[in-house]
């Protein structure tokens, strides 16, 4: 049948480093071709995700994607994308989007996108251009992302929601919880609260500070440790010290060990401005951990408030110390919010719902171009 032939798509990511998105483009990757499918990534030369593209067997093709004016960029990439005829490019990032868009157009290639930004497009002919002409679907990553998108102006039609996924290796024990509470300096009776995010001012880390501070005030044994990197960490640093949180907070920097820092946590929090999905609480529930984070975006969607975490209002540090002072003093509570995540993960957040939900996109885009042939 022909719909059951394998296809053949280009990845296009623009970026030089790699986070959390392009954690999400491998893991697509992956699903696709254990399903059969050719995929190639198409990323600057000597980016993060060129080598572990190259690590991984997947096929590259690097082409420099400086800046938005880059218009010798889109010659590059259409040349690459006429050279492969792939049924489908798949465009990951913004730069990526404008850029590789164009070169699909001009390839005469089919195009879709990813959105995983929980910022409105701005309204104008560039918006029109890319989400009218340039793709056939934008991909939102949250049913908060895909509002913002046809609140930008993107017709309803052409938006779709594909949610991200976790990465099961990422939350795999390795130490266990005894060891990595001791390697924390975390004490046996105290109850610990873990945040995995970028320091960044969105992340909403300041207001967790102020949260430790009014908790700090509470008959509350507790700690709090903060994995991740970003510029706001010397900011952040004094404003624990000013607050006298010094032995109370520590922030860890990048860490890979994600799944053991999750084990040994009693709760994880993540005060988010602002989050298109919120991966992070993502992972927290697959690890069976009770999750408090704010209302906001795609983390009120993928965070069940009363189900498997409890959300509040983004910049109140007065109920953010309230939600966590409730999870730290109830033991009942952790367990029952925390045993209530693996399902809900395993059930829309897996990767396998990710993959085969683009793989039917993919499908569908190649029927339509077949019909207009």
């Amino acid at each position: 049948m022909v719909e059951a032939s394998p296809l053949t798509l280009a990845h296009v990511d623009a970026e030089t480093g790699f986070s959390g998105g392009e954690v999400q483009v491998f893991l697509l990757m992956e699903g696709l071709r254990e399903r059969g499918h050719r995929n190639v990534l198409i990323a600057p030369p000597a980016s993060r995700a060129e080598a572990i593209a190259i690590e991984r067997g997947f096929e590259t093709r690097p082409v420099r994607m400086r800046g938005d004016l880059d218009m010798a960029s889109v010659v590059l990439l259409s040349g690459v994308l006429s050279t492969l005829r792939p049924d489908v490019v798949h465009l990951h990032t913004g730069r990526a989007t404008w850029l590789g868009g164009l070169a699909a157009r001009a390839a005469h290639c089919p195009a879709i996108t990813t959105r995983r930004m929980d910022r409105r497009v701005k309204r104008g002919w560039r918006t029109r251009l890319v989400y009218g002409r340039l793709v056939e679907y934008a991909a939102a990553i949250s049913p908060a992302v895909a509002a913002e998108l046809i609140a930008g102006g993107v017709d309803a039609k052409k938006v779709v929601v594909v949610p991200s996924t976790i990465d099961p290796v990422r939350i795999r024990i390795r130490a266990g919880r005894d060891a990595t509470r001791t390697d924390l300096g975390v004490q046996p009776h105290e109850i610990l609260f873990v945040a995995l995010a970028s320091l960044v001012p969105r992340k909403g880390l300041d207001v967790l500070l102020d949260a430790c501070a009014d908790l700090a005030q509470r008959d509350i044994s507790f700690a709090c440790r903060i994995a991740g990197e970003g510029p706001e960490r010397e900011p952040l640093a004094r404003r624990g010290v000013e607050l006298g949180l010094a032995d109370r907070v520590r922030f860890l920097g990048k860490r890979d060990d994600v799944g053991d820092l999750l084990a040994a946590c009693d709760a994880f929090v993540l005060p988010a401005r602002r989050e298109g999905l919120g991966v992070s609480a993502l992972e927290a529930m697959a690890a069976g951990r009770a999750v408090v984070a704010s209302r906001v975006g795609g983390l009120a969607e993928a965070v069940v408030d009363g189900g498997t975490g409890l959300l509040v209002p983004p910049d109140d540090a007065v109920l953010l110390a309230d939600a966590m002072a409730r999870v730290a003093m109830d033991a009942e509570l952790r367990a029952r919010l925390g045993a209530a995540g693996p399902a809900r993960v395993a059930s829309e957040f897996s990767p396998e719902t990710m993959v085969v939900a683009y793989e039917r996109i993919y499908r569908e885009i190649v029927a339509r171009r077949a019909r207009r042939a």
